[in-house]
C-alpha cells in the first residue's frame, strides 16, 4: 500500500499553510481540498501507522448521498453494467428526501444550514472523491433483498466504498501520496498556538517523544469525537456509558474538541447523544480491524429482542434499520446487564446479514423454543417463553411479509407492538444472538459556520481554525440516517480544507 511521505520533525522556523489534525475520511478530504487550493499541507495522525485512519477504517464504507436516478449512480460507478441495472430497482433519493430524513430522524433539531450543506453538496463531493481514486459500488448485500428475481434498494442508502472502510482509507491515503502531502504518524496534537489577537498560528505536537511547535496559517480539526474517552462519556452521555464498547478506534478521545475549547470555541450540538448500535456481547473494548464492523448485529427488524427479564423493550420494526440502529444501542445499554438477545427462527434466518456468520459471534441455537430460552445466558426462561407465546399470538398473519418495504405486518395489543415485519417465532431451528451497546461516535462537538470556520463563544469565527467530521456539532441529535456520517465527513472535510487554503492564501 502506498503511504504518504513522512517528513522529519520541524524546527519552530518551519511553516505550513494548512495543518490537518486527524487522518480519517474527513481529515484526508480536507487535506486534498486544501492542496487543490494551492496550500502546503501537513497531516498529523495520533495513531501508529498500523492503526491509522480513524473511525472511517472501521466502517462498512456505506455513504449516503442524494441522487435523481440510475444515471447519477452510473456517473459515480461507471463499471455498473446494463445487466446489473436491469435486475435492480435503485429508485431515487432526492435532495428533498435526504433533507426530510435528516429532520425526521433528529426530531427536527439538526442545524438547517449544516443539513442543507450536507444534502446539496453530497453528490458533487462523492464525484470529487471518485476523481481522487475512491471507488464506489452498490450495497447489494446490505441494503437490498432479492424478491421475485429483482433487487430493491430501501432506506435511501445505495452506495458503499469498494473495500469498505479499509478501502476508503487506503484510496484516500494513496491520493495523499500522489499529491505529495506528508502524513506524520504517532504525532498527537496537544494544543493550538495563537497570536495576541486569538488567531490560530500553529499546533503544539508530541511526536516520537518530543514536543515541537508546527507553525501554520490555518488548522483543520478532524480528529473525531470523544467516544473512546470513558471519563468524557460518563460526564456527557451519563452513568453507564463507561461500560459501552467502542466500535472504532481507541484514539478518538476528544483531543481536537478540547484543543478548540481551550481557546474559546463554542460547544454545540447534542453533547448527551451518540450513535450507538447493537454490538456483539463479547466484542473487545475497542474495534478490531481484523473483524471490522462484523461485530454489529443489524438484522433485528426480523427478530424479537429480549432483555434479561425475558421482556421485549423496543419496536424492532419501527422503521428500516438505517433509521433506528443508531439509537437502539442506547436502549440496550439501559437494560439489566447492559445486554439483550436477538431471537430468530428458520423463516427469517436467510435474511441475516453476513455479520451473523462470523466466527467471533455470541450465539446459541436449539430445535425448540424451550431449549433456546434455557440456553440464553442470564435470561429468565419462563419470562422469555411467555413473551414469545404472547408475541406469536399477536401477529397479524393476514398481511404479507416483505423485507423491502414497510410492510405493515404488525402485532396488536403488545407494549411495545412491533409495527412491521412481525414474524412469529415458531419454526425450528431457533437462534439467539447476545448483544450489548456498541458506541460509534458522539454527537456533541464544535460550532462551525457555512465555510467550516470554528466559532467562539461570542459566535465570532476564530481566525484560522476550521473543523470537519465527527467533532462538528449540530448535525445529528439522538439518531442519524445510516451512511450520513461518512458523507458529512467528506462534505465538511472538503469544505474546511478549501476554506483553510483560501484563508492561508489571503
Amino acid at each position: 500500500m502506498n503511504q504518504p511521505p513522512s517528513a522529519p520533525p520541524p524546527q519552530n522556523s518551519q511553516h505550513y499553510d494548512v495543518v490537518v489534525i486527524g487522518a480519517g475520511n474527513a481529515a484526508m478530504c480536507a487535506a486534498l481540498a486544501a492542496h487543490e487550493g494551492g496550500a502546503r499541507v501537513l497531516v498529523l495522525e495520533r495513531a501508529p501507522e498500523a492503526e491509522a485512519g480513524g473511525n472511517s477504517r472501521f466502517t462498512a464504507g456505506a455513504i449516503r448521498f442524494a441522487y435523481d436516478g440510475v444515471e447519477d449512480l452510473r456517473a459515480l460507478m461507471p463499471d455498473l453494467t446494463d445487466t446489473e441495472v436491469e435486475m435492480t430497482d435503485f429508485g431515487t433519493y432526492t435532495e428533498e428526501e435526504f433533507y426530510a430524513d435528516l429532520g425526521r430522524i433528529t426530531d427536527y433539531r439538526c442545524d438547517p444550514e449544516l443539513a442543507d450543506t450536507l444534502v446539496t453538496r453530497s453528490k458533487d463531493t462523492l464525484l470529487w472523491m471518485a476523481s481522487h481514486g475512491v471507488r464506489f459500488a452498490p450495497i447489494w448485500g446490505r441494503q437490498a433483498f432479492k424478491v421475485d428475481g429483482r433487487f430493491t434498494f430501501w432506506g435511501g442508502l445505495t452506495v458503499e466504498s469498494v473495500g469498505g472502510g479499509e478501502g476508503l482509507v487506503e484510496s484516500l491515503r494513496a491520493a495523499l501520496h500522489r499529491n505529495q502531502i506528508p502524513l506524520w504518524h504517532e504525532a498527537a496534537g496537544r494544543s493550538l498556538l495563537t497570536d495576541d489577537r486569538g488567531a490560530t498560528r500553529g499546533v503544539r505536537v508530541r511526536r516520537e517523544g518530543r514536543v515541537v511547535d508546527v507553525a501554520c496559517d490555518a488548522v483543520v480539526l478532524a480528529a473525531g469525537g470523544f467516544q473512546a474517552n470513558a471519563e468524557w462519556r460518563t460526564r456527557y452521555l451519563g452513568p453507564g456509558w463507561d461500560l459501552a464498547k467502542v466500535r472504532g478506534t481507541r484514539f478518538n478521545t476528544g483531543d481536537g474538541i478540547a484543543m478548540a475549547l481551550d481557546i474559546g470555541a463554542m460547544p454545540y450540538g447534542n453533547w448527551s447523544g451518540a450513535h450507538a448500535v447493537a454490538w456483539d456481547y463479547n466484542a473487545p473494548e475497542f474495534g478490531d480491524l481484523a473483524v471490522g464492523d462484523g461485530f454489529q448485529k443489524h438484522s433485528y427488524p426480523f427478530a424479537i429482542v429480549l432483555n434479561q427479564n425475558g421482556k421485549r423493550f423496543l419496536d424492532e420494526g419501527a422503521d428500516f434499520r438505517n433509521y433506528t440502529y443508531a439509537r437502539y444501542g442506547r436502549e440496550i445499554l439501559a437494560q439489566p446487564g447492559h445486554s439483550a438477545w436477538q431471537v430468530f427462527d428458520a423463516n427469517t434466518d436467510h435474511l441475516l446479514r453476513d455479520e451473523y456468520r462470523i466466527r467471533q459471534v455470541t450465539k446459541v441455537t436449539a430445535d425448540s423454543i424451550e431449549e433456546l430460552c434455557a440456553r440464553m445466558d442470564d435470561v429468565h426462561t419462563e419470562g422469555a417463553l411467555a413473551t414469545i407465546a404472547e408475541f406469536n399470538a399477536a401477529v397479524d398473519r393476514t398481511v404479507a411479509f416483505d423485507p423491502n418495504v414497510l410492510d405493515g405486518r404488525r402485532t396488536s395489543g403488545l407494549s411495545p407492538d412491533k409495527t412491521n415485519w412481525a414474524m412469529p417465532i415458531e419454526t425450528p431451528p431457533f437462534a439467539g444472538y447476545r448483544v450489548t451497546c456498541g458506541l460509534t461516535f458522539t454527537f456533541g462537538g464544535l460550532r462551525i459556520d457555512e465555510t467550516g470556520r470554528v466559532m467562539d463563544t461570542d459566535l465570532r469565527p476564530i481566525e484560522g481554525l476550521y473543523a470537519a467530521g465527527e467533532l462538528v456539532g449540530g448535525l445529528f441529535y439522538g439518531n442519524y440516517p445510516g451512511g450520513s456520517g461518512l458523507s458529512a465527513g467528506a462534505v465538511f472535510g472538503r469544505l474546511a480544507g478549501s476554506s483553510a487554503a483560501a484563508h492561508a492564501a489571503s
